[in-house]
């Protein structure tokens, strides 16, 4: 334990006042030396089973442990003000409780994703911009340690053998985690957060993703039980849109979700929802998305949702919204709705079984229905720039019409995106099944533009 009389006046300089020896600021190095040994102090006093005990009581449990650790912390006679006595007692129950300098971000209700590049640089995404923050760790060690922290609580591991990770912290946050070798200059973290308030319709409304007219034909297609592709990149909301979709499924109607990290908010009591399992320190037991896919057809689904396909799996997706499971939803990264088309044609030649390209261009054309396409903007907006309809196969091509479409038309004076949003005027071919439903899809709905 560090000596107390690093942190006190020398007794040969009485002169200095008690108000300035009460206020004095220590200095990083300083700081972390007495953070390090008020922890160690606090694990040597208390013993482990008692301080588990302590953890597992979240309200009560964390109260009494403040107050043992400024009581330390008092012990060391630092030259501290109130206000630094108690942020460091802050950041060592964080580090008991929690993940350390990460806990504040991780309590942050507008921060959506958490971006550790090593140990001395932390950057955060706010309102879909990524920003750098004053947070870093102590060191390579210190990042480590809030590293084992994570993985060890769900029964993973991560050392240089299996330097790759994929995690969930207790709140649904999905965590990506690579250390060296592969992480040339020390290890990284990457959180996506989800919100504990799901985002609504309304908030994409106010939001300008779309408009009232877009909604509503995407309402009317989840009713009427098309099958849905949400298309976009890395963070660009479809995940968020799925949500919004899922809310207009009937309550009457069983839904098995799948999903390789559980992430969907779908807000209806019949939901049976499945996850992906990773291989286990043997690297045995795996089970991926495409052995859910189909044990999902035995669980008599009404609807099946696929959180994002990217693999095999997309050839088992595509033929059970071939066999009776209309109204299936799922995402996938792209660019465009062309180029989803290509990606899952790509994915779903990954299979074992070999299938001539034809043949699975017409099962494409034949199961999906709509594609619908997120973009995120240069000033962190999300857009639907697309809603286009598949209407069959032409040759060796597969046909692809625009509903309605986002222009991008400039930035305003603040860095804003502007655009429009319009339909093009062409009527679709699931029209009729909408009609059949009892949800016509009127004129107006495909005559409108607005600009944002």
């Amino acid at each position: 334990m560090p000596e107390v009389s690093m942190y006190m006046t020398p007794p040969t300089r009485p002169a200095v006042s008690t108000e300035v020896r009460v206020t004095a600021v220590l200095d990083d190095s300083a700081r972390n030396s007495l953070k390090t040994a008020v922890h160690h102090e606090l694990i040597r006093r208390m013993d482990l089973e008692k301080l588990s005990a302590i953890q597992s009581d979240e309200t009560g449990g964390r109260q009494r442990l403040l107050s043992i650790i400024l009581q330390l912390i008092g012990e060391q006679s630092a030259p501290l003000s109130t206000l630094d006595r108690d942020h460091l007692a802050q950041d060592i129950l964080d580090e008991v409780f929690g993940l350390g300098p990460l806990e504040p971000l991780l309590h942050d209700p507008t921060v959506s994703d958490i971006l550790v590049n090593t140990y001395k640089t932390v950057y955060v995404e706010r309102r879909g911009v990524i920003e750098k923050t004053d947070i870093a760790f102590k060191d390579e060690a210190h990042l480590m340690h809030i590293i084992d922290k994570i993985v060890s609580a769900v029964g993973r591991r991560i050392d240089e053998s299996s330097p790759m990770v994929d995690a969930r912290l207790l709140d649904g946050s999905r965590v990506n985690i690579v250390i060296p070798p592969l992480a040339v200059d020390g290890p990284l973290i990457s959180i996506r957060r989800f919100g504990t308030t799901p985002i609504t319709a309304d908030d994409l409304l106010r939001y300008r993703s779309l408009t009232p007219q877009m909604l509503e034909t995407l309402r009317g297609a989840v009713r009427a039980r098309l099958n849905i592709v949400v298309s976009g990149g890395t963070g660009s909301g479809k995940t968020t849109l799925l949500n919004v979709l899922s809310g207009y499924i009937s309550d009457a109607e069983r839904i098995v979700t799948i999903e390789d990290s559980a992430e969907l908010q779908i807000k209806k009591e019949d939901v049976a929802r499945l996850e992906c399992r990773p291989p286990n320190l043997e690297g045995k037991g795996a089970v991926r998305q495409r052995e859910l896919v189909i044990n999902a057809l035995r669980m008599r689904p009404d609807r099946i949702i696929l959180g994002e396909v990217r693999g095999e799996e997309a050839l088992d997706m595509l033929q059970a919204m071939n066999t009776g499971h209309d109204g299936s939803i799922t995402t996938v990264h792209a660019n465009n709705p062309r180029d989803a088309i290509a990606r899952i044609e790509t994915m779903a030649m990954m299979g074992s079984i070999t299938l001539p390209a034809a043949a699975i261009r017409a099962q494409i054309a034949s199961a999906i229905d709509l594609i619908v396409q997120v973009s995120r903007m240069s000033d962190g907006s999300r857009r639907v720039t697309h809603i286009s309809e598949i209407t069959g196969t032409s040759g060796d091509i597969i046909s692809l019409q625009d509903i309605y479409l986002f222009e991008k038309l400039g930035l305003g004076p603040s860095g804003n995106v502007k655009g429009r949003f319009h339909s093009t005027g062409i009527v679709p071919k699931f029209g009729e099944r909408l009609k059949a439903a009892g949800i016509p899809l009127g004129l107006n709905l495909l005559d409108h533009s607005v600009e944002v």
